[in-house]
């Protein structure tokens, strides 16, 4: 006879307990137990295989195994295409997730119009809005598409018959925890509908060679709501990211098993859906303030993509024993460790000072080449003295105080260049080996003392 068992398992770390409790001894986390029903007893559902039914398994030596280059299906949106590795795998499974009301819908049906126009069957399955309220949403996009099927379904089982029929070569489930399988107890949404709804989806497209788009919740955190298992299951997870209250909107792969981790691409919501943007780096640069002291401009390297990008330092004295560090964008503790440096190096005296660093436009930068030019920011706002605003500042900083080289320098440089920056500077190891661009003037420092004369003219 089956049985229920219920047990709590931590939502961060998987740690499992018999009862409820508001912190995890596991990892430490607060409220991430969540209650999760397994039923004993009975014969288990069929599992997620690679093998066709009815054949038999064996261990293949991998040499023996056929190479077969699976091409990929490319949409009209470039920046989809790009953070992708170059367009969507055919059997792939895609979890895309973000705030309520970033855009989620209004992109994968875009999507969906688009791989319909090129004689592909998509079937979009919501499972939070009807039909009609489907096609109110479909109009204002100007989505015609006579090979695009709407379904709006909850039960897994109706959803995997509908598959069955329609046989199509897309598959959109907006979203994952409204779905439900009927054979599991809990509730849509818990963690075991979740995770069992998934491995049935998985098993779809790898079977049926159909590709998945799936929808995701996230928390409050900004994570994707559910078991953590629910990233490793799937192939590719993308975070749909921006203010609700501005136009623009990041999409950022943080796992692809089919291409880069590092790409981005870049929208904004208009009334017509969403638009790609082809030159972000004018975006982030649109508002900069001229001649304001704390703000310099780097070079950035997003996947394959240079973007140029705007840092703010605001430097001010503190009345407390304990000065105040915060970063937006940039990692704080990274922070710190230059303002350390400025401090043993340059001789700044920065132990009684506030400091505020951001990243303007809502870009997260995490690579070392932006050290320099978050060095010179802080000294800037500290000494009260604006660089230059046609320069660009690129370079790694040790804790020597040396500029340390950095990677493919001269995508940096021709994109300054493009934006009509007049002087870059650039670590002096990176010189050689390349041609300038005409119009830029290139100038070398080994050190943070030389990079601070030379730009702020001390």
């Amino acid at each position: 006879m089956a049985k229920k068992k219920t047990k709590f398992m931590c939502q961060s770390c998987g740690y499992e307990s018999a009862k409820w409790m508001g912190k995890c001894p596991g990892c430490g986390e607060w409220n991430t137990m969540v209650e999760d029903v397994s039923i004993t007893g009975k014969q288990p559902r069929k599992t997620f295989t690679h093998t066709p039914e009815g054949s038999s398994v064996k261990a293949t030596p991998l040499v023996s195994v056929e190479s077969i280059q699976e091409p990929r299906v490319e949409t009209k949106s470039g920046e989809l295409n790009r953070v992708l590795g170059g367009g969507v795998v055919p059997g792939s499974l895609i979890l895309i997730g973000g705030d309520p009301g970033i855009g989620k819908s209004t992109l994968l049906l875009q999507v969906s119009s688009q791989l319909a126009e090129t004689k592909n069957k998509v079937l979009y399955i919501s499972g939070e809005e009807s039909v009609k309220q489907t096609k109110l949403r479909s109009d204002r996009l100007n989505v015609t598409s006579e090979n695009l099927y709407v379904y709006a379904e909850t039960n897994l089982e109706s959803i995997h018959h509908s598959i069955e029929q329609l046989s199509p070569d897309f598959v959109v489930i907006d979203s994952i925890q409204t779905v439900y399988h009927p054979e599991v107890t809990s509730a849509p949404g818990s963690v075991t509908q979740v995770r069992e709804c998934t491995a049935e989806l998985m098993r779809i497209a790898k079977m049926k060679n159909i590709a998945i788009f799936i929808v995701g919740h996230v928390t409050k955190e900004g994570s994707i709501a559910g078991p953590r298992i629910l990233e490793h299951m799937v192939d590719t997870v993308l975070y749909f990211e921006g203010e609700r209250h501005h136009t623009y909107r990041i999409l950022r792969a943080v796992k692809n098993r089919f291409g880069s981790t590092n790409e981005m691409g870049i929208f904004e919501m208009k009334e017509s859906g969403l638009e790609e943007v082809l030159n972000p780096s004018e975006i982030f640069l649109e508002e900069r303030s001229q001649g304001a002291a704390g703000s310099t401009v780097v070079a950035s390297m997003e996947g394959t993509r240079p973007v140029l990008v705007e840092i703010q330092a605001l430097v001010t004295p503190t009345s407390f024993n304990n000065p105040r560090r915060m970063a937006t964008g940039v990692d704080q503790s990274r922070v710190s460790l230059l303002m350390a440096v400025l401090e043993k190096r340059v001789g700044l005296l920065l132990q009684q000072q506030d400091a505020y660093l951001k990243v303007a436009g809502g870009v997260r930068l995490d690579e070392p080449a932006i050290d320099l030019a978050v060095a010179i920011s802080i000294a800037s706002s500290f000494k009260d003295k604006p660089s230059s605003g046609t320069d660009c500042i690129i370079g790694e900083v040790g804790l020597t105080g040396e500029i340390r080289r950095v990677s493919r320098i001269e995508q940096r440089v021709q994109e300054a260049a493009k934006l009509g920056f007049k002087r870059v500077f650039i670590p002096a190891n990176n010189i050689g080996g390349w041609k300038f661009p005409e119009d830029i003037q290139v100038v070398g420092v080994s050190d943070v003392n030389e990079a601070l004369k030379k730009v702020l003219g001390d």
